[in-house]
């Protein structure tokens, strides 16, 4: 299993709508999760900024983040979702949240 945790901003004046759509996430979007192995995946808010944490349980990791990239409803659900949030500005060329080293883990 592979722990993957990430960060990205979120303006104050987008929380509301944020935070509404994540209460009623797409079920295409979590099928996609689900089918390319991803679990206990968990948003959570601080100010403004989101910390994310998900669990990957599959056996290519390259592959299955394609899948959910390639997916029709996700590519929607992110359309929506991209304009509420602020990359972060040491986040890496190609990334759009910021993973996050793992330093510690207590099984």
């Amino acid at each position: 299993m592979k722990r993957i945790a990430s960060v990205i901003g979120l303006p104050a004046e987008n929380r509301e709508e944020y935070e509404r759509y994540h209460a009623a996430v797409w079920p295409g979007v979590l099928e996609r999760l689900t089918a390319s192995n991803v679990t206990n995946y968990s948003i959570f808010r601080h100010g403004e900024l989101l910390f994310s944490y998900f669990e990957y349980v599959g056996d290519d990791y390259a592959a299955d983040m394609a899948a959910i990239a390639a997916d029709p409803q996700t590519q929607r659900w992110w359309a929506v979702q991209e304009p509420l949030q602020r990359p972060l500005d040491e986040r890496v060329l190609g990334e759009w949240w910021h993973e996050l080293p793992e330093i510690f883990h207590h099984p």
